[in-house]
């Protein structure tokens, strides 16, 4: 049976239902942005970290509990490196003692511990931050667009830059639901997304390219449907390694990467998905057929070649 003659699994079939679920999923997460926003941490708010290092590994709760009774409000209390290393973030204003004062009130309970570093991030410097993340994650997009549409073809390059900004959504969706702190490692995190799912998109635009020119029969959603089949079990390996490796960091690499693991292994998922029903989704949407992408030849070889058909002038005298 021929290569053509198979029938691959129909992953467009259901590419309805998939749109239906992704613009679900997107309409949340943005009414979710709206109302409730995201719990921006200290990068972002500005404030105050203190850290300390402990003889014996203290109980968190206990911690907080003691910052409670000295009338301290918004901190977190987090294991920081190690067990006895502990680093607290107060949303306080600028202040030389504030340091000092959260060393003394922890002691105050018998417990032997040394201040070791304090720093003060103004909000001044959270906003601009926020607009530089903002605006760093547009150009990362833009310039995904540009690159894609020369590569492959420009509704390759909208086929791409949709679903990268479809799994970013998401992700902060999800934090925006939970709550969860959105700091530097959080976008760090995102930026690494749009590269994990770009590189997901990228293997599948190329073998649907490349089996546009190589298969003569069927119509888009056949070829594309073949594409995936040809490059999934590749997507499933890539995925499932790459969350044991977070799912490592997530449960051993302590609470300062909790969150970045967290956006990460959401990220994977989401970007697992998006570049199967929603890259592909896409192309067929943006009705991709054979004729984008067949290379016309050069005027020269044409030229030539129409030459070289003709039958020579003393075969036509006889």
């Amino acid at each position: 049976m021929s290569e053509v003659e198979k029938k691959p699994i129909d992953f467009m079939g259901i590419r309805k239902a998939a749109s239906v679920v992704s613009i679900a999923l997107i309409i949340a997460a943005v009414a979710l942005l709206a109302t409730r926003g995201l719990n921006l941490g200290l990068d972002f708010t500005g404030g105050t970290s203190v850290e300390l290092e402990y003889q014996q590994a203290p109980a968190l709760d206990d911690v907080r509990e003691t910052l409670e009774d000295s009338g301290y409000e918004q901190f977190v209390v987090q294991n920081f490196g190690s067990d006895t290393t502990i680093l607290v973030r107060m949303a306080e204003s600028e202040n030389d003692k504030l340091a000092a004062e959260v060393t003394e009130a922890l002691a105050e309970d018998g417990a032997e511990l040394e201040l070791v570093s304090s720093e003060f991030v103004g909000s001044q410097v959270g906003e601009e931050l926020k607009e530089d993340s903002g605006l760093g994650m547009l150009i990362a997009l833009a310039v995904v667009l540009i690159y894609v549409g020369m590569r492959f073809q420009f509704k390759f390059g909208i086929a791409a830059v949709v679903p990268l900004a479809h799994d970013v959504i998401i992700v902060l969706g999800v934090f925006s639901l939970f709550q969860w702190t959105f700091d530097l490692s959080v976008l760090a995190a995102l930026l690494a997304v749009i590269g994990y799912s770009l590189n997901d998109t990228i293997v599948v635009a190329d073998r649907i390219r490349e089996n546009f020119r190589k298969l003569r029969e069927g119509d888009s959603e056949h070829v594309i449907n073949e594409s995936i089949q040809q490059t999934i079990s590749r997507t499933i390996n890539t995925s499932g390694t790459t969350l044991a490796v977070l799912l490592a960091l997530y449960f051993l690499g302590g609470e300062a990467i909790n969150n970045f693991a967290l956006a990460l292994m959401i990220g994977v998922i989401v970007g697992t998905y998006s570049s199967i029903y929603v890259a592909a989704n896409m192309l067929v949407a943006l009705g991709v057929a054979r004729e984008d992408l067949i290379v016309p030849p050069k005027e020269g070889l044409a030229g030539q070649e129409e030459e070289e058909e003709q039958p020579p002038e003393w075969l036509n005298r006889m």
